[in-house]
C-alpha cells in the first residue's frame, strides 16, 4: 500500500501539485491523465523522494524510496557506461546480484554497447529492465511507451499486467489512452496540479470521450474551414 495524503508542490510563487490524496493498492495498476503540465512527473519525483513537498506519503515498505523502481521519461545515463553495467549499478543499489543478465534480456538490447549511444526507445526499455531486474515492490513508469516500437510496446503492456499478477503497485502515466485502458484498474485525471476525476475501468470509455472533446472540439473544423 502507498499513502498519500494532502501532497502540495510549490516551485516558488507556482503551484504544481494542490493537495494530493491517493491511496495506492497492491495487485493494481493506476493511470495518471493529463495534458502537459499538469504535473504528473511532478507528482512521481516527490513520490519517489526526489521532490520535497507538503503533505504526507506512506507505504507498507519502509523507506518507500528503497523498494521503488521509477522510470522517467527520459532516463538518464552516463557517457561510458554499458548496458550491462547499468543494470549491475541498479541492481547493486538494491543488494541484488544479477549474474544471469543476458539471458533475461527480452528486449535484445546491445548491452556491451554503451548504453549513451542508444536510441530514445533503447534507452527506455534498458532503464525498464533494470528496475524489473531490482525486484521492486512499487513502479511508477512515467511515459513507458513514449518512443518505442510497437512490438516492445506490446511487451511492455504484458510486463505491466505480469506485476499486477505478481502483487506489485504499478502506477503508469501515458499520452496513448489504449495503453492505459488495456493494463489500468483505475485512472485519475490531473489538471493544474490537482485531481480532477478518479475512474474506475467501467467509465474509461466516457473519460476517454470527455477527454478528446476538450483536447479537440471543433479544432480540426477550424483547420480545415474555407
Amino acid at each position: 500500500m502507498i499513502q498519500v495524503t494532502g501532497l502540495s508542490k510549490n516551485y516558488g510563487d507556482k503551484q504544481a501539485l494542490k493537495n494530493i490524496n491517493l491511496r495506492l493498492e497492491r495487485g493494481r495498476v493506476y493511470g495518471i491523465a493529463g495534458e502537459n503540465g499538469a504535473g504528473k512527473t511532478t507528482l512521481f519525483r516527490c513520490i519517489a523522494g526526489l521532490e520535497t513537498c507538503e503533505g504526507e506519503i506512506r507505504a507498507d515498505k519502509d523507506p518507500l524510496k528503497n523498494h521503488l523502481g521509477l522510470l522517467p521519461t527520459e532516463p538518464y545515463f552516463f557517457s561510458r557506461i554499458t548496458g550491462i553495467e547499468y543494470i549491475r549499478l541498479l541492481c547493486n543499489a538494491r543488494q541484488k546480484q544479477e549474474a544471469d543478465i543476458e539471458s533475461r534480456n527480452i528486449f535484445e538490447l546491445p548491452l556491451k554497447r554503451y548504453a549513451s549511444t542508444y536510441s530514445t526507445g533503447m534507452k527506455k526499455k534498458l532503464a525498464l529492465m533494470a528496475i524489473l531486474l531490482q525486484d521492486n515492490d512499487y513502479f511508477i513508469l512515467d511515459e513507458p511507451f513514449n518512443g518505442v516500437d510497437i512490438q516492445s510496446n506490446i511487451v511492455i503492456t504484458e510486463l505491466i499486467l505480469s506485476l499486477k499478477q505478481r502483487n506489485k503497485i504499478v502506477v503508469v502515466s501515458s499520452h496513448i489512452f489504449s495503453t492505459l485502458h488495456d493494463t489500468c484498474d483505475e485512472i485519475h485525471l490531473l489538471h493544474e496540479g490537482m485531481i480532477q476525476r478518479s475512474v474506475q475501468k467501467d467509465g474509461f470509455g466516457a473519460l476517454e470521450a470527455e477527454m478528446k472533446e476538450a483536447s479537440v472540439g471543433k479544432k480540426i473544423d477550424q483547420l480545415f474551414k474555407d
